[in-house]
């Protein structure tokens, strides 16, 4: 497989979804899910979980990250999990990259869509990776134009979109000049991260809605996580304003190591049920997204936040 996005993904990069009733699913259980897990999963099993997600209609995955084991052990294997993946035509395969020498084993395992990732709170950030936001945007604008030159896709992680665990409220007029920034760096697409799961339904609209108004409906995600019991709350006001690309993690797996408090991600069952309830198209089978939750806890021991798992689709 080229690095080059091949005529397949160049046009499902430019799908509009404006006018079809289509939400697009982002699944990130296989990277942010699982690298919150104290369990190790093998990588053949996160092989066949990602398979599988495919295989149950997911186009946009993130595989894994090319970061220093030593802070994220759980992805150490993300090279031997994109060789041995089988690629799908159509399927948009994402690794995470947090500096040129992640992109650089990007390119080697021929993935053509990658992630770059800040914070929006000057605390978090120096938490999460040790420096600034501006010296954070100086070295992330590096890598968007080295994988731009070489024809990949790149997505912009905001974390801490709707509050900081050591500032709190963040503006959000900081979240935007950080999402313009990355835009015009390269970003395709940004994801607004609510990293613990403060955004509160009001937060959540006001700022998807200035969102999407200047950036975009196609470019830009709502990545959410369920610590206070909003996650569905603070979806279905996204979608009101017009947010129709949203993150979930498979059974409801992750969280944050640098974010105090944060909960595991917006379960995939959890989000695939609330659109189904109100006509929402997204092509993932929600049956078979159980299924792989029911392994993976069954077979691996992951823990499972997702409530549609533990109190519907377990009993399937």
């Amino acid at each position: 497989m080229s690095a080059t996005p091949n005529a397949t993904t160049a046009q499902s990069d430019h799908q509009g979804l404006e006018s079809n009733g289509e939400v697009r699913l982002f699944e990130v259980g296989p990277r942010d899910g699982l690298q919150n897990e104290s369990v190790r999963v093998p990588t053949d099993a996160k092989i066949d979980m990602i398979e599988r997600l495919v295989d149950a209609g997911v186009r946009d995955i993130e595989i894994g990250s090319f970061v220093h084991p030593k802070w994220v052990p759980q992805m150490a294997d993300t090279a031997r999990v994109a060789a041995g993946i089988r690629r799908v035509p159509g399927v948009r395969y994402w690794a995470l990259v947090p500096n040129m020498k992640g992109l650089e084993f990007a390119l080697k395992a021929e993935l053509s869509h990658v992630a770059v990732f800040l914070s929006s709170s000057e605390s978090h950030n120096l938490k999460n990776l040790n420096r600034s936001i501006s010296q954070s945007l100086e070295i992330v604008g590096e890598v968007i134009a080295e994988a731009v030159s070489q024809g990949l896709t790149v997505r912009g992680y905001i974390s801490t979109s709707f509050g900081c665990p050591y500032e709190g409220d963040v503006p959000f007029d900081n979240v935007m000049r950080i999402a313009h920034t990355l835009t015009q760096r390269g970003c395709r697409y940004i994801s607004l991260g609510d990293t613990t799961g403060m955004g509160t339904p009001l937060q959540i609209r006001k700022g998807c809605r200035r969102a999407v108004e200047e950036l975009g409906v196609d470019h830009v995600a709502l990545h959410l996580h369920d610590t206070r019991g909003l996650g569905l709350v603070n979806a279905l006001q996204a979608l009101e304003v017009g947010m129709r690309n949203f993150d979930a993690s498979v059974g409801g797996m992750g969280g944050c190591p640098y974010a105090p408090g944060a909960a595991g991600n917006l379960g995939t069952e959890d989000l695939l049920y609330l659109l189904e309830s109100l006509g929402y198209e997204t092509g993932v089978d929600l049956e078979r997204i159980v299924a792989i939750s029911r392994d993976l806890q069954l077979d691996h021991g992951v823990t499972l936040s997702s409530k549609y798992y533990q109190y519907a689709g377990a009993r399937l």
